[in-house]
Order: structure tokens, then sequence, then C-alpha cells
């Protein structure tokens, strides 16, 4: 009976873990079609075809959230879309000047701001066992971004002095910056807004601001050909529609900081993706770093039951 309806109503875990695996999947699509294609045209498309995909499935809840949205929740999805853009927008970029790993490890250290400012705005406690799991996934993540260091860049740009690898890197942690805020205030949200109303509004914001920033900075903006056109559509599909849009599903069922620490699990997941379709295998010491990594997951998200058997809760 357990597992029928496991079957039925699965936990939100499960599918907070179908979002990381399609999350996991965007950086290698992005490198399909980023030797011919601005790294602002991909975020923009990237946005743009989300919103799309998803219109037909939140109109229906648009219309009833819209009665309850106040001034406060307009400015809020504003920012949100904002932060969503900027994420994109200097993570894409950052995979053109450094490496797979780098980028993917560095972008996914939002856990670490997220439990920065999540207790000053939320008004959340951390508990010890959190933090443990956290300085373990972080340890593993600067291992794992020295451990590298020896893969090739992208564009095969010369990088003697390291100048090209470092801002690349900068721009990944600048993404991580904007994904926790993004994080943060999508966990806001979600107590007064829908799923569905909260990513087409924050989707459809962060697209037409990366049209705008995409013109007025003079990057291209072409009409992609068949096989990049396929490529956005999928990063649009996967990772964006499907991958995105349950992490903020999860925002509203599980606390934000576990959220955030979870997708620390993105590296390993482009990992195996890079392994399976880009024939990319990684080092002995970048298995043991990602094995670091998980650690640090389960320590932290897998909390001990007490004494009659229950999950302890979070304190809010």
């Amino acid at each position: 009976m357990r597992f029928v309806n496991f079957i039925k109503k699965p936990p939100a875990y499960v599918y907070l873990i179908i979002a990381i695996a399609a999350v996991s999947t965007a950086a290698i699509m992005i490198r399909f079609v980023q030797g011919s294609m601005h790294s602002l045209a991909i975020a923009t498309y990237r946005l743009l075809f989300s919103t799309i995909i998803i219109f037909p499935f939140s109109l229906g809840k648009i219309k009833n959230d819209s009665r309850k949205l106040e001034s406060k929740h307009l400015i809020l999805l504003f920012v949100s879309g904002l932060l969503l853009a900027a994420h994109f927008a200097s993570w894409i970029s950052s995979l053109r000047m450094t490496n797979v790993i780098n980028s993917v490890v560095l972008v996914t250290t939002t856990p670490i701001w997220v439990t920065l400012f999540t207790p000053l705005i939320l008004k959340t406690r951390i508990s010890k066992r959190f933090i443990l799991g956290l300085l373990i996934a972080f340890l593993g993540i600067v291992l794992l971004t020295i451990g590298g260091n020896e893969m090739s860049l992208n564009d095969g740009a010369p990088d003697s002095a390291g100048n090209i690898r470092l801002k690349g890197n900068i721009l990944a942690i600048i993404g991580a910056l904007c994904a926790a805020g993004y994080t943060i205030i999508g966990k806001i949200l979600r107590r007064d807004v829908s799923n569905e109303s909260y990513v087409l509004i924050v989707y459809g914001i962060a697209a037409i601001l990366l049209l705008f920033t995409t013109v007025l900075t003079g990057s291209s903006l072409s009409i992609p050909g068949k096989i990049e056109l396929g490529w956005l559509l999928l990063l649009a599909l996967i990772p964006q529609t499907i991958g995105h849009s349950l992490l903020n599903w999860s925002l509203g069922k599980i606390p934000a900081h576990i959220v955030s620490l979870t997708l620390l699990g993105e590296p390993i997941g482009s990992t195996i993706f890079a392994m399976l379709i880009l024939q990319e295998f990684p080092s002995q010491r970048e298995w043991m770093y990602s094995v670091i990594i998980l650690t640090g997951i389960v320590t932290a998200v897998f909390k001990p039951t007490n004494e009659k058997g229950r999950t302890q809760q979070d304190s809010h």
C-alpha cells in the first residue's frame, strides 16, 4: 500500500531529484550551440521558449492569482526575474571562458549564499547538521574546482596568465549569487503565488530583460539554424521548463536552503551526461571530490529520526 501511494503521489524530494537531473543537462546543451551563438542570445532564447511552453498551462492559475497580487508581490516578481536573467547571462557567458566543471561547481555555490542570507530574510534557523553538510560539500566543490583546471577551454583561447579562466570563474560566482537571491525570493512568493503563475511571470520578465540587454549591447540575436533551434528548444524544455519549474515547486514544499543545497548534485549529473554524450571521462580525483559533495548533500538533507521514528522538522 505504501508503494502504491508512493507511485500515485511521490514525495517532494522525488520531484527535487528529477529537477536536479533535468538541470544537469543544461551545460551540455549550451556547449552544443555556444560555438555559433552569443551567450546572451542563448540565455534569451532559453527563457523565451520556456515562457511560450508553459504559457497555456499557467493561464488559468495566473487569472486567479492576479486578484490577490499586491504591489509588494509585483516588485518581488520583477526583482526575481531580474536576478534570473542575470544568473543565466553570467553563467552561460562563463561557460565560454572557463571549463564546464569549474563553471558548474562555482555556480552551484548558491547554498553558501542562501545559508548566509536566509536567516536574515526569512527568519529561519539552520541546524548544526546542515552546516556540517554544507562545509563538507563546499570542501568537495573547492577540490573539484582545483582538480578540473587541466581541462581545456570551450573556445580554445590561450590561458597562459589565467585571465580568461579567472573572468569565467568570477562570472559563475556572480551567477551563484543571483541564483541565491532568486531562490530566497521564490520561497517568499510561493507562500502567496502558485508555482504556475510564478514561473510564467518570472520567466517572462527574465526573457524580456535579456532581450533588451542583448539588443542594447549589440550582441547578435540572429535566427538560429535548425540544429541550434533543436538544442535551444530542448534547453528550454528539459533544464528550464521541467528542471527549474520543479525547483520552484519544491520551494513551496521544502526549505529553501535544502533545495539550494541539493543543487550541488548538478556537477555530478553534468559529469554523467558528459560521459554518456560527450565521452568526457573524469579523473579519479574528480570522482573522489564528487563523492565528497554527495556526502555533504546526504549529511545536510537527510535528518535522523527521533525515538518515535518520525523525522525531525526544520525550525522556521
